[in-house]
Order: structure tokens, then sequence, then C-alpha cells
């Protein structure tokens, strides 16, 4: 079996980002996979530049719609 120290870090970078996901979406196990494989990234290379648009799971709809704010600024109470 391969170990982490052996993959290469294109592949620990995907493998990384899929836990991650999986952890996202609520795999209880998934998250513990994910921190170490990320671990191993930062030990290799420092702390890496993170996509959050890939890790975002919601529509598209959902993530470009404006948020109405929850309290109205600039309004007399």
């Amino acid at each position: 079996m391969t170990t982490q120290q052996e993959l290469p870090d294109e592949v620990l970078s995907t493998m990384a980002t899929e836990w991650r996901r999986k952890a996202l979406a609520g795999d209880l196990h998934a998250r513990g996979i994910a921190h170490e494989l990320e671990t191993e990234l930062r030990r290799r290379a420092g702390a890496p530049i993170t996509n959050y648009d890939t890790l975002d799971l919601r529509p598209l709809e959902a993530r470009t719609a404006r948020r109405r704010r929850w309290w109205p600024f600039g309004r007399a109470r």
C-alpha cells in the first residue's frame, strides 16, 4: 500500500480535495482523512492556496444570489 509520503503532490492534492468534499457532504470519517492529507501537503510546501469555490456545494443560483440583510440599516426604528 502506498503511503502519503510516497504520493506525488498533484495526486495528494486531488485526494485531499475529494475527501474534503465528502466531509462537507456529511461523511463523518472523511474529515479526518482530509485533514491528514492536507497536513502532509502543508508539511511539503507550506500552506496551500485553497480554491473555496470548488468546495461550495450549493447550486450556482444560491451562490450568486444576493442575500437580504437581516437588519434594515439606515431606517428609523
